[in-house]
C-alpha cells in the first residue's frame, strides 16, 4: 500500500514541484512534497494538518519537544503553533517525499456531530504515529483522482471526507477531536487567530481577539496560550517575522522593504527582534541563504 502510494507521490511530485518542493494538487489542500537533499531549518506557524511520510526523514521542533520521523510515519498538527522543521534524509537517488493535506474544519465538525461525543485529548499540538492503513487507503485513491481530473469535482470532497474519518476514529482521532467541537476552547481561540493572520501586520487589540473569541481577557490570554503555547503578541509577532523572512529569501525584498510590509515602524527594532528569533541578523541570514549579499537596509 505505502509503496504503491509512494509511486504515485513521486510521479506528480517529480512532475509538478517548484523551486521550494511544493507541488500542489487541484484538489483544495492537499499537496505533496521533494526534496533531494537535507533542507535547512525552516521556521513557520503551521495550521492543523497531517503528513503522511512516505520516503526520506524529517525533524520538527516545537519548544524544547523535537520529533524525528520517517517513512511510515504521519505527523499530525493539531493546532496553529510555532515550530521549526527540516528534511534530515534526502538525496537525489532517494528524496524525501510527503503527502500533505489540511485539517478541513468544516468537514471535521460535520462527522463529529455524526460519530458522536468522544473525549478529546489535550496537550502538546503535535505529534508522530505510524501511518494507519485506513488513512493510507484513502490518501490513495485520493491523489490517484489526479491522472483523472474529471472525477475531482465528483470524487474529491467525497475522498477527503472519508480521510478525515479515518484520522477522527484511529489513533490521531484524540489529538483533533476538538477541533470538530464548534463551541470548544480550540475552535474559539481558532477564530482569533484567523484574525490574526489575515491581518498580522495591523495593530490588533487583546480585546479586539477575545471579543471575536467570546471569551473574557483572562479566559482568552489562558487559553490561547494554551493552545498555541504563545501569547497573542508573540504569535502575531512570530507570524509578520517569519512572512518578513519569506519576503527576503524568495521574493528578494530589502531589509527595509520587509520590515515595513509585515508592520514594523522601525527597522533597529525589526532587526532587534530578528536576530532574536533566528538567532542571526537579516543581511547576515539572506546572505548565507544564498552566499551572496542582496539586500540592503
Amino acid at each position: 500500500m505505502n509503496r504503491t502510494l509512494l509511486e504515485c507521490v513521486r510521479r506528480f511530485a517529480d512532475a509538478n514541484a517548484d523551486r521550494h518542493g511544493v507541488a500542489r494538487t487541484p484538489i483544495s489542500g492537499l499537496f505533496a512534497m521533494r526534496a533531494t537533499q537535507p533542507s535547512e531549518m525552516q521556521y513557520a506557524i503551521s495550521k492543523p494538518l497531517v503528513a503522511l511520510v512516505l520516503q526520506g526523514a524529517k525533524r520538527v521542533t516545537m519548544g524544547s519537544t523535537t520529533f524525528d520521523f520517517g517513512a511510515g510515519d504521519s505527523l499530525l498538527v493539531t493546532a496553529d503553533v510555532p515550530n521549526v522543521s527540516q528534511v534530515t534524509r534526502a538525496s537525489a537517488g532517494a528524496p524525501y517525499y510527503s503527502l500533505v493535506l489540511d485539517i478541513d474544519l468544516a468537514v471535521t465538525q460535520s462527522l463529529v456531530l455524526e460519530i458522536g461525543a468522544v473525549q478529546a485529548e489535550t496537550g502538546i499540538p503535535i505529534r508522530v504515529d505510524p501511518t494507519e492503513a485506513d488513512v493510507a487507503d484513502a490518501a490513495l485513491r485520493l491523489i490517484r483522482l489526479l491522472d483523472r481530473p474529471a472525477s475531482i469535482p465528483v470524487l474529491g470532497d467525497q475522498l477527503i471526507r472519508e480521510m478525515h474519518y479515518w484520522l477522527l476514529t484511529g489513533r490521531h482521532g484524540s489529538g483533533i477531536r476538538a477541533l470538530g467541537v464548534t463551541d470548544s476552547h480550540a475552535t474559539r481561540i481558532g477564530r482569533a487567530v484567523a484574525i490574526i493572520r489575515s491581518a498580522y501586520a495591523q495593530t490588533l487589540t487583546v480585546e479586539q481577539l477575545a471579543e471575536a473569541a467570546g471569551m473574557s481577557l483572562s479566559s482568552f490570554h489562558q487559553h490561547f496560550r494554551a493552545v498555541t503555547s504563545l501569547s497573542p503578541l508573540q504569535f502575531q509577532k512570530q507570524l509578520r517575522l517569519i512572512e518578513a523572512r519569506r519576503m527576503m529569501i524568495s521574493e528578494g525584498a530589502t531589509i527595509s522593504t520587509a520590515a515595513y510590509e509585515v508592520g514594523y515602524e522601525s527597522v533597529s527594532q525589526f532587526t532587534r527582534e530578528y536576530g532574536r528569533m533566528f538567532g542571526v541578523s537579516p543581511a547576515r541570514d539572506v546572505r548565507e541563504s544564498f552566499g551572496k549579499n542582496r539586500v540592503a537596509a
